[in-house]
């Protein structure tokens, strides 16, 4: 399943990818405490979020349940970005991110062996 979800929206998924199923209460607490939200705006985004079909919610208490996953998540935000910004071209991406900084010897490595094993 592929979700478009916007930065508020991450910010309630994030929570539920690191604890799995919690309730909305919960999630409420943390992101208080995190980011600053009421209660009504972590609700607002968590409604968002089920109406996309990335959340269930399952009574009693308002437990939610992450439908879609973070490896899900990010492929479907790299693709867009890809599409988007790079025509759809991945090598494209890659050699921007390799131009913008300096890497390590070990990220090199283990870009070597994400090559590598695409073979």
């Amino acid at each position: 399943m592929t979700v478009k979800l916007f930065d508020s929206e991450l910010k309630v998924m994030d929570l539920l990818w690191e604890k799995g199923e919690i309730s909305a209460r919960e999630i409420a607490m943390c992101l208080k405490e995190q980011v600053g939200w009421s209660k009504t705006t972590t609700y607002t985004v968590i409604k968002k979020c089920i109406d996309k079909g990335a959340i269930e919610r399952i009574e009693p208490n308002f437990i939610c349940r992450p439908l879609v996953t973070i490896e899900e998540t990010r492929e479907f935000e790299t693709q867009e970005l890809i599409d988007k910004m790079y025509d759809g071209s991945p090598d494209l991406l890659v050699a921007s991110i390799l131009g913008s900084r300096k890497l390590k010897r070990e990220d090199i490595e283990r870009l070597k062996k994400l090559v590598e094993d695409l073979r």
